[in-house]
């Protein structure tokens, strides 16, 4: 009978289904009309706390791929990388558009006659409807809001900027090399200079040293930003970093899953409705995966976080007017 569902029940207005919060899917199909999906590149880029402009090593969490783990070699040109990819989803899907996504590492962290080489190219890609760049908002210097707000002239363009914690010492403790402060210059360069590029915004719950009001604290003061976007998930551990020393020497106990599941939904009653969540959670690379091991089932935790949207009778933005 209608009405017993959740889905018919639902009062969240950007789902035609039982999420409770602005799903990418549901962004996508509205948007482009029909199943959409990205394609990971790796842009041959570093960071600048990698190479000693302000830091070393990179963020302590990271691997050496720099968050590529699910990209094809760099060494491979663009157009090849994204065949590659393309050809891999074209085993579970007949008929979708992509939107050509540079991941790896820090997207904007180079000369503007590189980036303007390897952005152009990704816009004739076969099948390419838009384009997401992973970047930090302390590498968009004014000539490079120029170019992409030209860029996102011309397509659908999402700035994908890590923060993951509004708190400094956090930051300092993770190696992330920049400040709240910095952050928050760079976001606003971009959202002056280029009006129309989407914004938006990762995020990490579960850092070294946080309790559960400070992850909140971030999700409070990142929903004031008002951005297009937002990717969440807990720390994962991976083999090969600085936190899987930490994390065996015992200096570190991964978020539970029912802990991260409430902190989740706790996050986005904060986030104006309008805000599309990219990200609900996520895991590393099979093979490099230590910890949390419950990250590996996704499907479950998804299930899960709308679970505890149901019984508490709640939804994204719930609380974002109060707030």
């Amino acid at each position: 009978m209608r009405g017993d569902t959740q889905r018919d029940t639902n009062p969240f207005p950007y789902s035609d289904s039982n999420k409770r919060y602005h799903t990418y899917d549901y962004y996508l199909r509205h948007t482009f009309g029909t199943k959409c999906a990205k394609i990971p590149l790796d842009g041959g880029f570093t960071c600048p706390n990698r190479d000693g402009c302000c830091g070393y090593g990179g963020c302590i969490y990271c691997s050496q791929n720099g968050s590529g783990d699910f990209t094809a070699s760099a060494l491979l040109p663009i157009a090849e990388q994204y065949r590659i990819q393309r050809e891999r989803l074209s085993a579970k899907w007949n008929d979708f558009c992509c939107i050509p996504y540079f991941q790896a590492h820090t997207n904007t962290y180079a000369s503007l006659p590189r980036l303007q080489e390897l952005f152009e190219e990704a816009l004739t890609l076969p099948d390419a409807v838009g384009m997401n760049i992973a970047t930090r908002a302390d590498c968009l210097p004014e000539d490079v809001v120029d170019y992409l707000a030209d860029l996102s002239k011309r397509t659908v363009l999402t700035l994908e900027l890590g923060l993951q914690t509004v708190h400094d010492e956090t930051a300092a403790r993770i190696n992330r090399g920049h400040t709240f402060s910095d952050f928050l210059t760079g976001y606003e360069r971009l959202r002056i200079g280029a009006p129309k590029a989407r914004i938006g915004i990762h995020l990490i719950f579960g850092l070294i040293g946080e309790n559960d009001e400070m992850m909140v604290e971030t999700a409070q003061r990142v929903a004031e930003l008002r951005p297009d976007e937002v990717k969440l998930h807990s720390l994962y551990v991976l083999e090969g970093t600085k936190m899987a020393e930490i994390y065996r020497n015992g200096g570190y106990l991964p978020l539970e899953r029912d802990r991260y599941v409430d902190l989740a939904v706790r996050a986005l009653e904060l986030m104006p409705p309008e805000t599309v969540i990219g990200r609900m959670t996520g895991d590393g690379e099979e093979n490099s995966l230590l910890a949390p091991l419950w990250s590996r089932k996704k499907r479950c935790v998804l299930n899960e976080i709308d679970k505890k949207f149901y019984e508490k009778n709640t939804w994204q933005g719930k609380s974002f007017f109060d707030s």
